[in-house]
C-alpha cells in the first residue's frame, strides 16, 4: 500500500531517505499505520508542489471483527489467523475449503452429499453454530460464495463469551468486502477443468458526499471429474455506507445465492475398506438434483459518543432453502451386491439476530480499561421435512459392474408425510473489561450469561397429528480469564481459562431435562514480530475438557437396568490437546509467506462401558493428530520481469478414521461394534504463475499436482473423493 503524507518542509527531507530504502529495508515499513490512501499535496514555503513522499508498506495489521471488542491481536490471549482477500486471489480459491487450506489445525471433515462442506478444529466441528457472516450465525447447510469475501476469520478456542452457544474449537467469520468512498472495482474471468467458468464483477465508490456503495456478483457454471455431477450458482452482494454524520455510519447489505447442485454420496466401504473405483464414476442416478437458495439482509450502526466510546448496533436476517431428490446412501454388501436407497428432503430456516454493544476507554488511577459489554438475540426457526417413496429403493446390481446396473426407470414421486418445526430463541449479556495494570502486564476478565429455549414440534402429515415436546430451557455463565504479559511491544506471553456449554437431548432417570455440559478449556502461548512485522508467530497449547460428556444412564430410577438411550447421565468425559504454530511473513516486497502446524489430540477420556457408550481411550472419528499447511507467493516488484508472479501451497492432512466411532455392543464379537473407517493421510499441493501488466492481470494454477487420492468420510456411506490434478485460469481487469 502507498501512503502520500503531508510534511513539514524541514522533516521532509530526513524522511525522505527513509523512504528512498523504505522497499528494501521492511523493517522500516511498520513505521507508520493507516487503513486508507492519503492523497494530499505537499508544498513548500514558496507554494510550489513537492515532490511526493512514498512510503510502501507490505504489512499491516487491520483489526479482526470476530473480537467485536476492537481488542488488538497482541492483546488478546487466544490464537487468531486472518486470512485477506490478496491470499484469497493469489491461490484463486472457488470455494471456502480453498482458504482453510490456510489455517493450520482447521480441516474439511466430510463434503456430506456434495451439497455443503464441514469443518473441524481441535477435534470439535465447526458446522452447527460455529459459522458465522459479518458476525451472525450462518447456516452452515450450503456452500459458501468466496469472490465477496474481504478476508476470513479464525478465532482458535472458545469464543463463547461473544457469541454465546459455540462449540469450543473455534469460530469462522466470513466478512464481505465494504463500501468506499474511493472509486473503483474489477471484472474477472475464472476457467478451468471440466468445463468450469466464472465471470464475477466488483465495483464500488461514492454516490455523493455521504453515500458510498459496493455491488460484487459472479455466475458460476461447471461439470465435474465426477460423471454426471454439475454445479450452477450465482450470487449478488450489494451494500450501501450512510456517513450520517462525522460520528455516525450506518451499512446496509444483502447478498442472494442460488446454487443448482448434483447430490453426490461418492463411492462405498465395504466392510471397513474404500471400495476400488475410479475417482469419476458417479453411482447416483442421472436424474439426482439438488437446490440451495439463501439470502440475508443486514444494517450496522456505528455511532462514536466521544473519542472514547462507541456504540454498535447490528441486526440481521437470513431466510435459508435446501432441497435435493435422488438416491443417495451408498452401503454394498461384501460380494458387492447393492441397491440404491432414495432420498428427498427438504430443510428451511431463518434466522432473526440483534446485536447491541458499547466499547469504551477508561482510567481508574494510573490502570487502563477497555471495557466491551453488550447484549445479543437470536431467533432461529427450521422447518424439516420427511418425505416416502412408494419403493425405498431405485435400481439393483453390483457396484464392480456399474456399466450393467439396473438404473430403474421413471423418475419416482415422493410424499411428504412429517415435518418437525424447530423454534430456538437465544439471549445473552456479557462484559468484558482489558485491563492494563501495567504497559507490559494485562489482565482480560469477562463473564456471558446465556439463555437457550427450544421448541420442538412434530406434524405427522399422515395422521394428521401434531406431538409437542415439552419447551427445552437451558441457561449458563461462561467466563473468560486471561492474563497477557508483553516484555516489548512485538511480543506477547498469554494464558487464559474459559469455558463454554452445550446442551444436550434427553433426560435424566428422573425424566427432568438434563442440563447442558460446561466444557473447560486452557490455553497458553507467545505471540512475536520480528523485525517489525515482517515476520509474524504464534506458538499455541491447549487443553479443552468436557468432563461431564452426557451418556446413557446405568440404572433408571427404580435402579433397574437402563436400556433406554435417552435416559442420560452427564458423567463421560473428552479432552482435547494439542499444540499451534502460525507463521506469517512478508520479507520482502511483493512476497507473501503463511505456514503452519498443529498436532491435537482428541480422545474418549472417560466411559460407562454400557452398551451404546463410546469405548475409553478411542480417538474422536474425523480428527487427524497432525496437519500443516506451507504456502508462498511472490510478484516481482521491479525489473524486466516486473509483475510476474508464481506461488505454491502445500496442504497435510494426517491419518484420522472415517465413520463414526466404535461403541460397546455385547451381542458383537469381542463386545465392541466397530464403525470406524482407517484413512492415510495425504498432502496436496498446488502451484500457479502469472502476469500483471498495467491494468490487466492472468493468473493459472494447477492444483493436486501429484493427482494425489483420498477421501472425505462422514459416514460409512458418505465417501467423497477429493479432487485430481485440475487447472485454473484467472483473467482480471482493474479499473
Amino acid at each position: 500500500m502507498k501512503y502520500i503524507l503531508p510534511l513539514s518542509l524541514t522533516f521532509l527531507y530526513s524522511l525522505a531517505g527513509f523512504a528512498q530504502t523504505a522497499a528494501n529495508d521492511t523493517e522500516n515499513t511498520n513505521a507508520i499505520e493507516a487503513f486508507d490512501t492519503v492523497s494530499d499535496t505537499i508544498k513548500n514555503k514558496k507554494g510550489g508542489t513537492l515532490k511526493e513522499v512514498i512510503i510502501t508498506s507490505n504489512h499491516q495489521k487491520a483489526p479482526v471483527s470476530a473480537l467485536r471488542s476492537g481488542l488488538k491481536p497482541m492483546d488478546t490471549p487466544q490464537s487468531i489467523q486472518v486470512i485477506g482477500s490478496e491470499t484469497i486471489g493469489q491461490q484463486q480459491a472457488i470455494r471456502l475449503s480453498d482458504v482453510i487450506k490456510n489455517v493450520n489445525g482447521v480441516y474439511v471433515s466430510s463434503a456430506r452429499g456434495g451439497a455443503q462442506e464441514s469443518f473441524f478444529s481441535r477435534g470439535y466441528d465447526m458446522s452447527a453454530n460455529n459459522m458465522f457472516k459479518n458476525g451472525f450465525r450462518f447456516s452452515s447447510g450450503s456452500i459458501p460464495e468466496v469472490s465477496s469475501l474481504e478476508k476470513v476469520e479464525v478465532l482458535k478456542g472458545s469464543a463463547a463469551l461473544l457469541f454465546g452457544n459455540v462449540a469450543p474449537g473455534g469460530i469462522l467469520n466470513m466478512v464481505t468486502k465494504s463500501p468506499s468512498f474511493t472509486k473503483g472495482g474489477e471484472v474477472s474471468m475464472q476457467m478451468g477443468s471440466y468445463s468450469f467458468y466464472k465471470p464475477s464483477i466488483d465495483i464500488y465508490g461514492p454516490l455523493n458526499d455521504i453515500i458510498a456503495y459496493r455491488f460484487t456478483g459472479s455466475y458460476e457454471n461447471s461439470e465435474s471429474f465426477r460423471d454426471n455431477v454439475t454445479k450452477e450458482r450465482y450470487y449478488i452482494n450489494p451494500s450501501f455506507l450512510f456517513k450520517v454524520s462525522k460520528k455516525t455510519e450506518i451499512t446496509l447489505q444483502g447478498d442472494y445465492l442460488h446454487d443448482d447442485w448434483t447430490p453426490d454420496f461418492g463411492t462405498g466401504i465395504i466392510g471397513k475398506e474404500i471400495v476400488d473405483l475410479p475417482r469419476s464414476t458417479y453411482l447416483g442416478a442421472t436424474w439426482s438434483n439438488g437446490q440451495t437458495k439463501q439470502a440475508t439482509v443486514s444494517a450496522s450502526v456505528k455511532h462514536d459518543l466521544n473519542t472514547n466510546w462507541k456504540l454498535n448496533f447490528n441486526t440481521s436476517f437470513q431466510d435459508y432453502n435446501r432441497t435435493s431428490k435422488g438416491t443417495e446412501r451408498i452401503q454394498p454388501a461384501a460380494n458387492g451386491d447393492w441397491s440404491r436407497p432414495l432420498g428427498q428432503n427438504k430443510n428451511l430456516e431463518q434466522i432473526i439476530g440483534e446485536q447491541l454493544s458499547l466499547q469504551g476507554n477508561f482510567s481508574t488511577g494510573k490502570v487502563k480499561h477497555q471495557l466491551f459489554t453488550g447484549v445479543d438475540m437470536e431467533n432461529s426457526f427450521t422447518q424439516a421435512y420427511t418425505f416416502a417413496f412408494g419403493t425405498p429403493t431405485y435400481g439393483s446390481g453390483n457396484i464392480f459392474d456399474f456399466d450393467n446396473f439396473n438404473q430403474g426407470g421413471a423418475i419416482p414421486n415422493a410424499n411428504a408425510t412429517k415435518i418437525v418445526k424447530t423454534d430456538t430463541n437465544r439471549f445473552g449479556i456479557y462484559a468484558q473489561d482489558l485491563i492494563s495494570i501495567t504497559e507490559k502486564f494485562k489482565v482480560l476478565a469477562g463473564i456471558r450469561w446465556s439463555w437457550q429455549e427450544a421448541k420442538v414440534g412434530t406434524y405427522d402429515l399422515l395422521k394428521n397429528t401434531v406431538t409437542e415436546a415439552p419447551k427445552r430451557k437451558d441457561e449458563a455463565f461462561t467466563p473468560k480469564l486471561g492474563l497477557v504479559f508483553q516484555p516489548t511491544k512485538d511480543m506477547s506471553l498469554f494464558a487464559s481459562y474459559s469455558n463454554s456449554f452445550t446442551p444436550n437431548t434427553g433426560t435424566t432417570v428422573d425424566l427432568k431435562a438434563i442440563e447442558p455440559s460446561i466444557i473447560d478449556q486452557y490455553e497458553a502461548g507467545v505471540k512475536k514480530d520480528f523485525w517489525r512485522g515482517v515476520l509474524s508467530s504464534n506458538v499455541t497449547v491447549y487443553q479443552i475438557t468436557n468432563s461431564n460428556l452426557a451418556q446413557t444412564a446405568e440404572f433408571k430410577a427404580d435402579g433397574s437396568s437402563n436400556t433406554d438411550s435417552s435416559i442420560k447421565v452427564l458423567s463421560g468425559e473428552t479432552t482435547s490437546k494439542g499444540i499451534e504454530l502460525d507463521i506469517t511473513a512478508k520479507p520482502t516486497e511483493g512476497l507473501n509467506i503463511i505456514a503452519g502446524y498443529s498436532y491435537n489430540d482428541m480422545r474418549y477420556t472417560k466411559t460407562s462401558g454400557l452398551k451404546g457408550s463410546f469405548i475409553e481411550g478411542d480417538r474422536v472419528a474425523r480428527t487427524p493428530s497432525n496437519t500443516a499447511n506451507l504456502s508462498f507467493f511472490y510478484t516481482l516488484p521491479t525489473g524486466a520481469l516486473k509483475g510476474v508472479s508464481f506461488g505454491a501451497i502445500g496442504n497435510y492432512i494426517g491419518k484420522r478414521v472415517g465413520g463414526w466411532n466404535s461403541q460397546y455392543d455385547s451381542t458383537k464379537p469381542g463386545g465392541i461394534w466397530d464403525r470406524e473407517i482407517p484413512l492415510e493421510g495425504y498432502t496436496t499441493i498446488d502451484v500457479s504463475a502469472g502476469y500483471n501488466w498495467k491494468q490487466f492481470s492472468i493468473l493459472c494454477r494447477l492444483s493436486n499436482i501429484t493427482n494425489e487420492l483420498n477421501y472425505t468420510v462422514h459416514e460409512n456411506y458418505s465417501v467423497n473423493p477429493i479432487a485430481p490434478r485440475m487447472v485454473m485460469t484467472s483473467l482480471k481487469y482493474k479499473f
